[in-house]
């Protein structure tokens, strides 16, 4: 896709005069970084940083059968969600491989906010419409009415907080959301969520107000030291958190039991039987690799697509890699055989026939709440 074919969010000209290196990612023109990626993550990891998530992509799933479609169209029990709750969830093929991971916000009982990845979004609408049968239940893309923004890191909730009036943000629980009025916009949903690790939290609200409440918000953000963070850092900082992307620990050849994803995944009979519960029921059973953490002393940075191998034999390869500057050295995650996933084996990372050695270990590379 040429530069000219990419879509913009609303913040691409505020991105291009702050000296945002921008980059194609998922279909957008977005920033990867505005300075340093190490010193970026740093800032999350110890004061605030403000993202733009306007690619990601927003549905809206209603109607009466709303809650009962979309238990045979995820993994997670939808049905139990309580409101003003959010779980993360996958939308699988019959195969158990999914077509993306999701996250659901429980509005009400007729009522479900999706969240999708950007380059997924249009594959999960024609999915979620195509599987709609005789339901009773309407599934709307209101990507382009609203920004997404996210403050990820410690201080947060104290940047945030100056610009919302009538909601007290420390009321809000983990993977729980409510509306308010933030910079003098009313009905803003605000979620405890994030991809980065780290205390945050995620704003909805209409699209033509991004300039405005970006700019008002790195501007009550000052004392926390609030500032501008890319693409690039938030992938170092959601790999340090063991957290998958799409198109790399998880696709259409990597199933969610293999990625260590059980936490959204629901077996229980009350939900009925789902899209892909059947096979991932049997790898459930059987597992055959395991997605894990490598940390490697060497100089080279894991990439995805490196080859991995134990003496002679390929064994894998991995998924995704960075500089950690939280860890203090090179990680990258990767599929290896269950024999193989055990903290502490040693395995040989190849790149153009030089090898180079890895530790296997167990992921997260960073919990904030084991720091």
């Amino acid at each position: 896709m040429t530069e000219a074919n990419l879509k913009q969010t609303n913040l691409h000209d505020v991105h291009v005069a702050a000296g945002a290196k921008m980059v194609p990612f998922g279909g957008w023109s977005m920033p990867v970084q505005y300075a340093s990626i190490l010193d970026e993550a740093r800032c999350v990891r110890e004061r605030t940083g403000l993202f733009d998530l306007g690619h990601m992509g927003r549905l809206e799933v209603k109607g009466k059968d709303a809650v009962s479609f979309l238990d045979r169209m995820v993994t997670s029990f939808v049905g139990k969600i309580p409101q003003s709750a959010i779980r993360y969830g996958l939308v699988c093929r019959e195969d158990g491989n999914p077509l993306d991971d999701l996250l659901l916000y429980k509005t009400g009982p007729e009522d479900v906010f999706v969240v999708a990845n950007a380059s997924n979004k249009d594959n999960v609408l024609a999915w979620l419409r195509q599987h709609a049968g005789d339901a009773e239940v309407t599934i709307e893309d209101v990507s382009d009415e609203l920004a997404m923004l996210a403050l990820q890191g410690p201080k947060s909730q104290a940047a945030l907080q100056p610009l919302v009036k009538d909601l007290d943000l420390s009321e809000v629980g983990y993977y729980k959301f409510a509306f308010g009025t933030v910079a003098g916009i009313d009905n803003v949903r605000i979620s405890r969520t994030g991809y980065t690790g780290e205390d945050g939290f995620e704003i909805y609200f209409p699209d033509e107000h991004a300039v405005r409440v970006w700019n008002e918000l790195l501007e009550a953000g000052k004392d926390q030291g609030l500032a501008p963070i890319g693409l690039g850092a938030r992938d170092t900082l959601r790999l340090e958190a063991g957290m998958p992307l799409y198109g790399h620990e998880i696709d259409l050849d990597h199933n969610p039991i293999e990625a260590g994803l059980h936490f959204g995944i629901s077996f229980k009979e009350e939900k009925g039987d789902w899209m892909g519960r059947d096979a991932l029921a049997r790898v459930k059973e059987s597992p055959t690799r395991q997605l894990v953490g490598i940390k490697t002393d060497g100089k080279r940075v894991p990439r995805q697509g490196y080859k991995l191998f134990h003496g002679d034999e390929e064994v894998g390869e991995v998924c995704s890699g960075a500089v950690s500057p939280t860890v203090g050295m090179n990680i990258g995650s990767a599929y290896v055989p269950v024999a193989l996933a055990q903290p502490g084996q040693t395995i040989d990372m190849d790149l153009r026939g030089k090898r180079q050695e890895c530790t296997v270990c167990e992921l997260p590379f960073y919990s904030r709440t084991r720091k």
